[in-house]
């Protein structure tokens, strides 16, 4: 991965701005007329759903296509129970047949992520849904790219494209961009009009559809969309005008959606800024709660015996030369607790060609369980560890024992360099899904009466195991613990948290579970606004 790659949008968003108003100046186009909001359209039918059907079972080869309006690809594949097929450089297709061959389970892996599939069989044929549109920029009603001033831009201009966090070779000449979002692998090529701008949406095999943006002065209202996901309403239901008012009027930026459950039913469900009950938000280190979840399964399963197994005693062989005698004490409860003691952030491992080397080579900054150092390295050793272990593929276990169990399919799983999930961030999910992650550990490991969780892995991973160095607060395992004032009365939560204010924020007293999601990535202030809307907007009118 090289520089451009691990920088974040707003870093991408200069780069653009700085190109594309140079080349904008050498030619006629004036660029102010580009500054502002622009909504994105397609013309087809949701391009982005793709249907994947595998005909022809009782020929010697079948056929593997993927179709949205048109065909997009085709390849022969021998039909196997179990399938690993390479359809692209970016692309690939994994599945396990069940018993009676009934339904195909797996993953589309597209780019760095996995999207869940399930292909059922109908007169001979296999057919499923690759739902690219769960990326939360492809979704019709998210189709925005906004150009505003950037003051430290030398051109003083740049562009916000919501395509995505990463994007790799910029290319503006002659009214053309084109450039590829990393996360993806999606390729983006078209034409800058002068009041429009013309995207191609795909892969170098296949185009998957265009997009037509088109300046406008705001953002769309949401649309509740009905959807059948396990949740039942509230009779009494919350009734939030100050909250609503204070997002349209833009005093609470960035807000996407706001759902609160209590006594197990929903009891307030609204989506902003042209969300809807199923788009996926980038959870970004609220993820590493839902990895701390499958460590926990693992547990109940005996996969691992317990949290003081040895790190080591389970990371791939070709590594063990890193092993030292301060290193070989850390567990895997020194991982949940980020208290392994390894010095080194995200942003060092993941702009080079080996994560692990580059985590597991460099001497401990600290002696493991001494001292507490929020990161994301301890989460991503503890995927690793648990990858070596199962005798298929980490993507399908946690599957089979949360997502499946939970109802939850409209998800996309973040990898590392190496193609396994990545348990430190950057896992999607829809706000209702995260309400029910949530409701799953206020209920002690139970949703919808059916025991996923064990009851011990909910309590101990509660527990107020350290304290985070940098913030003060308790930490449990990958889950924050936070004390809210309301009306002169403390009220404690137990939260998972990722940047830009995403929140699962968990209140036993109450019984009470609140998700917040917002566009904030990497904006200062983004936290302590989801902390207002927790407190001032939500437990204030509760209490």
């Amino acid at each position: 991965m090289n520089k451009l790659q691990a920088l974040f949008f707003s870093t991408i968003i200069v780069c653009f701005g700085l190109t594309f108003s140079s080349h904008a100046q050498s030619k006629t186009i004036q660029f102010e007329e580009y500054v502002g909001l622009w909504k994105g359209n397609t013309a087809e039918n949701n391009p982005f759903e793709v249907t994947v059907t595998i005909a022809g079972l009782r020929k010697p080869k079948a056929s593997l296509i993927f179709s949205n309006d048109k065909e997009l690809f085709r390849k022969e594949i021998t039909l196997k129970d179990t399938l690993h097929i390479e359809l692209d450089e970016k692309l690939y297709f994994e599945g396990i047949a069940n018993q009676d061959k009934s339904q195909i389970n797996g993953f589309i892996k597209f780019g760095n992520n996995f999207y869940p599939i399930q292909l059922l069989i109908k007169d001979e044929v296999y057919e499923g849904l690759f739902n690219l549109s769960a990326n939360h920029f492809l979704q019709p009603e998210s189709q925005y790219i906004e150009i505003r001033k950037v003051y430290n831009s030398v051109e003083g201009y740049g562009a916000y494209p919501h395509l995505g966090t990463w994007a790799n070779d910029l290319k503006i000449t002659n009214h053309k961009i084109s450039f590829e979002d990393y996360k993806t692998g999606l390729l983006f090529q078209g034409d800058l009009k002068e009041s429009q701008i013309i995207l191609s949406v795909g892969l170098t095999s296949f185009e998957l559809g265009k997009i037509n943006y088109r300046k406008v002065d705001k953002k769309e209202k949401s649309e509740k969309i009905a959807i059948e996901d396990g949740w039942t309403y509230a009779k009494q239901k919350l009734i939030l005008k100050d909250l609503e008012n204070d997002i349209d009027q833009n005093k609470l930026k960035g807000v996407e959606s706001v759902v609160v459950a209590q006594d197990g039913k929903i009891r307030y469900e609204n989506y902003f800024n042209g969300s809807n009950s199923t788009t996926t938000n980038d959870l970004r280190s609220a993820g590493k709660s839902i990895g701390s979840a499958v460590i926990g399964l693992a547990i109940d399963d005996g996969i691992i015996t317990s949290t003081q197994e040895k790190v080591y005693d389970y990371l791939p062989q070709s590594f063990q030369y890193t092993k030292d005698k301060e290193k070989s004490k850390i567990t895997i409860e020194h991982l949940l607790t980020m208290s392994s003691g390894i010095g080194v952030y995200e942003d060092y491992y993941q702009e080079t060609d080996d994560w692990l080397k580059n985590v597991l080579e460099p001497e401990l900054k600290y002696n493991a369980g001494t001292r507490t150092n929020y990161m994301s390295a301890d989460p991503f050793l503890l995927s690793v560890n648990l990858s070596e272990r199962l005798p298929y593929p980490l993507e399908f276990y946690m599957h089979k024992k949360l997502f499946g169990p939970l109802g939850i399919n409209n998800y996309i799983l973040n990898t590392d360099d190496k193609g396994n999930p990545y348990f430190a961030g950057g896992l999607c999910m829809t706000p209702r899904d995260m309400l029910k992650f949530g409701q799953l550990y206020l209920d002690k490991g139970m949703w919808n009466g059916k025991r996923i969780l064990s009851e011990k892995w909910v309590n101990e991973s509660f527990k107020k195991h350290t304290i985070l160095e940098n913030t003060s607060n308790a930490y449990g395992y990958f889950w924050w613990h936070e004390t809210y004032k309301v009306k002169k009365k403390s009220i404690s939560s137990i939260e998972a948290r990722g940047n830009g204010g995403q929140y699962i924020s968990i209140i036993p007293e109450l019984n009470i579970v609140i998700v917040v999601t917002t566009e904030n990535y990497n904006k200062r202030g983004a936290a302590q606004q989801t902390e207002k809307i927790i407190t001032e907007y939500v437990l204030k009118f509760i209490l």
